[in-house]
Parts: structure tokens; sequence; C-alpha cells
């Protein structure tokens, strides 16, 4: 692995200290700050890459990337930490697939079950083509988010009930 020398200016040395003492910023911000100080040659020798690992409880590879983007792409990129990728959605069934699945829930199981399983529900989405493949866990998360409880008037598939005090009370 190539080793970038970083080799701060006394007006970068002074934005990253000032940075770090105001302690106003995002933490992968300031370890990023704390990381270019650390390894800046121009101020004695620099520091290993083994005693900033213990100093800052980051790994070898994080200063190695900070490192780079300061040579390739200079202080604020290396200081501004990259936005992350877009998760992925965590709701995986939506609109109509959502009602459809709520909608066979609350029909009569097939022939020879006495209640539908999340398996069974899964399959039948699939079997419907409603969805190409599901997992049993989306069926569950999306169910759960709905109010939808067999035999039971109030929603939930276990509420909260109001449960009686046994210490009786304070007596003066």
């Amino acid at each position: 692995m190539e080793k970038y020398r970083v080799a701060l200016d006394a007006e970068e040395r002074a934005a990253l200290e000032r940075l770090i003492s105001s302690g106003k910023a995002a933490s992968r911000k300031l370890a990023h700050a704390r990381i270019l100080l650390l390894t800046d040659a121009t101020h004695g020798e620099g520091q290993r890459d083994e005693d900033i690992v213990a100093a800052l409880s980051t790994s070898p590879r994080s200063i190695a990337r900070v490192r780079k983007r300061f040579v390739t792409e200079g202080i604020e990129a290396a200081v501004d930490p990259r936005p992350r990728p877009a998760r992925p959605e965590k709701i995986k069934i939506k609109g109509d697939v959502e009602q459809k699945l709520i909608e066979l829930a609350c029909t009569d199981p097939p022939r020879g079950r006495c209640h539908w399983t999340l398996r069974l529900l899964a399959d039948e989405m699939v079997v419907l083509g409603l969805v190409d493949t599901i997992s049993t866990e989306t069926v569950r998360l999306a169910l759960k988010k709905t109010t939808f409880s067999p035999g039971s008037s109030s929603p939930g598939a276990s509420p909260r009930r109001p449960t009686p005090s046994t210490s009786g009370g304070w007596r003066t």
C-alpha cells in the first residue's frame, strides 16, 4: 500500500486545531482532522500509523484513506467525510402490494391449515404474481406496521393493558 505524505502549512494546521478545539462538528470530521494533525510530516516526523490507531481508536485503512484524499484532493475533501451511499428503502412492500397482502391475510387460510403463516403468505404472494421473491421477514414487517390483529378489536398483536399495583399504596 502506497503511503502518502501529509505536509500541512501553518494556516491549514491552525484551521484544523480550531476545528478540534471547538468540538462543534461531526465526529468523523473531527477524527479526520486529528488524523491529519498526527500524520503531519512538517511538524516533526509525524507519528507512526500504529500509534495513531491506538490514540484515536481508528483503523489503519481510515488513516490511509484520509492521507490519500489530502494529497490528491486537498484539505477540505480530506476533512469532510464523503456522503454515505443511499440506503435502500427499509419497507419493501408498499401501496397496492401491501393492500393485497393484508387482504390475503384476512381471508380464510388454505385448505388443511387453521391459520396463515408468514411462509404461506409469502408463497401465496409469489404464486399470485404480486412479487417475484419475498422473505418471511418482509411479510412480517409489513403486517406488523398495520393495525391488523385477528381476533382482537384493539390494534396490535399484544396491546398493553394496565396492571394493577400490588403494593397497595402508601399510608401515612
